[in-house]
């Protein structure tokens, strides 16, 4: 574990070497499976951006913690369900998995009955995984125009690299992609490798244990 100042300090330092505006880095504390007082301590500290996995914890979580303090921004980056897109959207500012067209339709669906969608970043599978979610490479391109047909607010990619795999292959390979579709937000790094994904332009960092430490299943 590292205190959130050490791990801002580290963001700061990576955002300089790489020639980057550091406030423009979204540090996401990832607080899936921590126990409320875990959560409640880095809330305390300050901290308002945060990240869950399940729709159903976060809704157990969440809607507490909004009544007690003000500004959280909620991330959903976990496997997003159909039938759980609709709370989804009611309690995320943002959701880092649009991984296929039947989840991108339900979400235009849904998002004209609201009246309002939060930002999407769509989940790329840059290792091929067949057990992972996302979309191919190959099938990026295409799938990006069928979303912004839809109208929907896709800012940005996201993606997990292979545990045995290089992860700068990866992140160099979204921001590629990202470019090429005109797209500014890379939803990338995690604590082990977060400094390298912000040194290949991550705008968003995904850090879990480095902050609260072992999951608590």
């Amino acid at each position: 574990m590292m205190s959130l100042t050490e791990i801002r300090s580290r963001i700061d330092r990576a955002a300089q070497g790489a020639g980057r505006d550091a406030g423009k880095i979204s540090l996401i504390a990832v607080s899936k499976m921590q126990p409320d007082d875990a959560v409640e301590s880095v809330l305390a500290q300050g901290h308002r951006v945060f990240g869950e996995n399940r729709v159903q914890e976060a809704a157990g979580k969440w809607p507490d913690f909004r009544k007690r303090f003000d500004g959280i921004e909620l991330h959903l980056i976990g496997p997003l369900q159909t039938n759980k897109a609709r709370q989804a959207m009611e309690l995320a500012q943002a959701i880092h998995s649009l991984d296929r067209p039947k989840l991108a339709q339900t979400l235009a669906r849904l998002s004209d009955e609201i009246g309002a969608c939060p930002e999407l970043f769509v989940q790329v599978n840059t290792g091929l995984e067949p057990q992972k979610a996302g979309i191919l490479p190959a099938d990026l391109d295409p799938f990006v125009a069928e979303c912004r047909a839809l109208s929907l607010p896709v800012v940005g990619l996201m993606c997990i690299p292979p545990v045995e795999e290089e992860a700068a292959l990866h992140f160099a390979l979204l921001a590629r992609m990202a470019a090429r579709n005109g797209l500014a937000g890379l939803s990338m790094g995690m604590s082990a490798d977060f400094e390298t994904a912000i040194a290949l332009g991550a705008t968003h960092v995904r850090v879990g244990s480095a902050i609260f430490g072992a999951r608590h299943a």
